[in-house]
């Protein structure tokens, strides 16, 4: 399956606790970075969602953000008498040693109330909250990634039909090539031999020539041959028709577990090193254009691979 780095996803659990809230963000990566950011009160939660995340996601750079709630009931700040009484003792033994200590205000008493009150949340449930939102933000995430991924396929798709196009003409235009090399040949024997004898056709058989123009084409038909790299360049093409298509069987038939993107960004190292070939060995200019269009349109593709995971 084609999956892109790039997507979002959010979801939000609710208990008698409270309610979490969570949202995942991705972005291409060349490998798999997480950073958290949540309230220390549910830091806890943190090592179980990367463990989760990690099942699922191998490259992109992700952003979790997480957010809590707690319920009404459970912040409500009750001032008990026995909880004041145990303040007003501490107050009157701290002012035996430090007459002038101030009372606590109305505020300090509710916030010191809340406090405690945080201090004891229930860690068990805040984290199962958090691995259901986080489940549910995943699965949103995962589904985004794989349509975008399949957009970036069929992109990649239609660059790969173009470049199988142009191995398709460059095979075909071959033998014209060869052909025109010939002829040049022929005009060149004609024009030297001509200019030391303008007899000079009579000092030559007609065997002796064909045997000098077969030998030259032959040198020069050697010199541009790209079987090879034509061959390699349709295997290329039809590695990667099987990657995008969402194949990625190992040897023995196995699934294979590897990143896509990676296997892509080898694969189009491969196409690139036998069009460069290609140009090299061009004997015609229209040879030398289609071994350039033939790198544009691997340079696309590993434009839209950059993304892919």
């Amino acid at each position: 399956m084609i999956r892109s780095m790039t997507a979002f996803g959010s979801a939000r659990a609710e208990s008698a606790l409270g309610s979490v809230s969570i949202e995942f963000r991705s972005v291409n990566s060349r490998y798999l970075d997480v950073n958290f950011r949540l309230p220390e009160d549910l830091r806890m939660a943190e090592g179980p969602i990367r463990e989760l995340l990690g099942q699922h996601v191998r490259r992109g750079k992700v952003e979790i953000r997480l957010n809590y709630s707690r319920a009404e009931s459970d912040t409500d700040a009750t001032l008990d008498e026995a909880r004041l009484a145990l303040i007003a003792d501490q107050l009157d033994h701290a002012r035996r040693l430090i007459p002038d200590v101030a009372a606590p205000s109305l505020f300090e008493l509710v916030s010191s109330v809340r406090n405690q009150d945080s201090s004891s949340m229930d860690s068990e449930a805040w984290v199962a909250m958090c691995q259901q939102a986080a489940g549910q933000a995943l699965a949103e995430l995962q589904a985004n990634r794989e349509r975008e991924g399949q957009r970036l396929a069929a992109m990649m798709l239609e660059c790969a039909t173009a470049a199988a196009v142009i191995v398709d003409e460059v095979e075909k235009d071959l033998p014209a090539v060869l052909a025109e090399h010939q002829q040049k040949i022929v005009s060149k024997l004609r024009d030297a031999l001509l200019a030391v004898n303008p007899d000079g056709f009579a000092q030559i058989s007609g065997e002796e020539l064909s045997a000098r123009i077969a030998q030259e084409g032959a040198l020069f038909a050697m010199r541009i041959d790209v079987a090879e790299e034509l061959s390699r360049l349709r295997s290329h093409i039809a590695e990667l028709r099987h990657l995008l298509g969402g194949g990625q069987q190992g040897a023995g038939g196995k699934k294979s577990t590897g990143s896509v993107g990676k296997r892509l960004d080898f694969l189009f190292q491969e196409m690139n090193r036998e069009a460069n070939t290609l140009g090299s060995k061009a004997g015609a200019l229209n040879v030398t254009h289609a071994a350039i269009n033939l790198k544009l349109q691997i340079e696309q593709l590993r434009e839209q691979a950059q993304n892919i995971e």
